[in-house]
């Protein structure tokens, strides 16, 4: 399992979500946001815009490409 998994996890938890809701947030079902979780499956872009929104960091966080969890500031 990538470590960027784990910050889905992590992040889920430290905002005391359940499983059951990020993935009625994401419009998904339970089973196809833990294969998100575990890593089984590749996230759809739409799903991590979502999920950065939802815990206020960037989509380079939540895929382990920096450690910086704040966002980034919009361009426009």
């Amino acid at each position: 399992m990538g470590y960027h998994y784990r910050r889905l996890r992590d992040l889920r938890e430290d905002h005391d979500l359940t499983q059951l809701q990020v993935a009625q947030y994401l419009q998904a079902g339970r089973t196809q946001y833990i294969r998100y979780e575990s890593g089984q499956c590749e996230i759809p872009v739409h799903s991590l815009i979502r999920l950065a929104v939802l815990y206020k960091t960037s989509t380079d966080y939540l895929l382990g490409l920096t450690d910086n969890p704040k966002p980034y500031d919009k361009i426009l």
